[in-house]
């Protein structure tokens, strides 16, 4: 048996932009009886200019082997073509070009439950999406219980799958593919919606199946998860492979080349992002650091503009590092930060006094989402890494010292020390 379990050569996959008309109804043969007679009138029409047909290559020349029981990191940006590949090589959509070579059968958790059927029960879909991952029945029934105590949803076992929220779907998604005895494991960024507890517990699992001798893909934008488990990595930018071999060095060349983005971008850069259908718009974002009595406040103002009425919207903040790491995420509940009746331009702005106390010095990402409650459409719209925040470090501890991110971590604790000693 060979031991490559996975071989690419020449891949690409090219998607059309726009939609074609697939179908031909009775409406549409009754309204060209009506045009028939107006068209001898006016001409055929044939010299009308027909809409451009624009294509849009998602990858292009991915070449790449992984042996059996390696694990790969893929990284990347939104839109590099990560899930694409992943799609392509669980056999979810057809390559336009080239060729994937898989040997042994591939479980997959690309999308939260991905293969769920949502009128049945989780036990029922367990033998289900077991089924479909090529198992047999006495295969799924010997992993069946450690599939239920891994997703911690006994308790809901017999409970339609469309009642679960979304963490109990992940839960139980991810605990299918990574129990049932499949050669190649390949996780996309779900993760990241289960708690932070559950996380750590899917990491821990990836590692035990990679001891057992399972190739594993994984994708994730965090890369200090990414470090810890895989081996290799394959950097991808624009739908091309930047670069592939040891994680460290994959992993670095993107931070640095991500880092290079942010910092050519100045922080009193226009960002004018738009949803058309509410006609809201974010137009300016700035983050500054203002000071005042020898302390460093940070503040954020964002201007935008909303030509309809919108009865009531929230503003959320996510900080976060350079290698994607969740510093803190402010929801409207928190901070209050919810506008009534808006309409027209607007302006808003946040003020986190003596910033160095809560962070340290570096450099950091802001993502913003403008969103109303559930019931009233959700998100509206997110500007992911619309701005770089630069801290600038301080000598918190009074120490003849800067605290600094990449040194001594990301949170300066207000720790005291204290010995006493007792004279004999």
């Amino acid at each position: 048996m060979s031991d490559i379990a996975i071989s690419v050569e020449n891949l690409g996959k090219c998607y059309q932009i726009g939609e074609l008309e697939n179908y031909y109804t009775l409406r549409d043969s009754l309204t060209d009886i009506v045009k028939y007679p107006i068209k001898l009138i006016l001409g055929s029409g044939e010299d009308e200019k027909k809409p451009e047909i624009e294509f849009i290559w998602a990858l292009k020349n991915i070449d790449f082997e992984v042996k059996h029981g390696e694990i790969i990191g893929i990284i990347g940006g939104n839109g590099a073509g990560k899930s694409t590949l992943l799609k392509i090589l669980s056999r979810i959509t057809t390559p336009t070009e080239g060729k994937a070579i898989i040997n042994g059968r591939v479980g997959s958790l690309l999308e939260v439950g991905t293969g769920f059927h949502p009128e049945l029960t989780g036990r029922e879909n367990i033998y289900l999406n077991g089924s479909i991952l090529g198992m047999s029945k006495t295969e799924i029934t010997q992993n069946f219980d450690k599939i239920v105590d891994f997703a911690e949803i006994e308790k809901f076992l017999d409970t339609p799958v469309k009642r679960y929220s979304s963490g109990m779907y992940v839960r139980l998604a991810f605990a299918v593919a990574a129990h049932l005895e499949t050669e190649i494991l390949v996780v996309d960024e779900v993760l990241a919606v289960g708690d932070i507890a559950f996380q750590k517990k899917c990491l821990g699992k990836i590692e035990d199946v990679s001891k057992e001798g399972r190739t594993i893909l994984f994708v994730s934008h965090n890369l200090s998860a990414i470090k810890s488990i895989c081996q290799k990595g394959i950097y991808l930018e624009n739908g091309i492979i930047n670069l592939k071999g040891d994680i460290s060095d994959v992993a670095k060349k993107y931070e640095i080349d991500q880092f290079s983005k942010i910092n050519s971008n100045k922080n009193d850069k226009i960002e004018h992002l738009e949803n058309t259908e509410l006609g809201l718009s974010i137009n300016s974002v700035t983050a500054n650091i203002k000071y005042e009595n020898y302390l460093k406040n940070l503040e954020i103002k964002i201007n935008g503009k909303s030509k309809n009425k919108i009865k009531k919207m929230g503003i959320s903040l996510k900080i976060k590092t350079i290698d994607n790491i969740l510093v803190c995420h402010l929801w409207p509940g928190h901070l209050k930060s919810i506008i009534n009746d808006l309409q027209g331009e607007w302006s808003c702005r946040f003020l986190c006094n003596n910033i160095n106390k809560y962070l340290a010095g570096g450099e950091y990402l802001l993502d913003i989402i403008l969103l109303r409650p559930k019931e009233h459409d959700g998100q509206l719209l997110t500007a992911e890494n619309i701005i770089r925040i630069h801290i600038p470090p301080d000598d918190v501890y009074n120490s003849g010292g800067s605290f600094y991110l990449h040194r001594y971590g990301l949170v300066p604790l207000p720790m005291t020390f204290n010995i006493t000693k007792e004279n004999h």
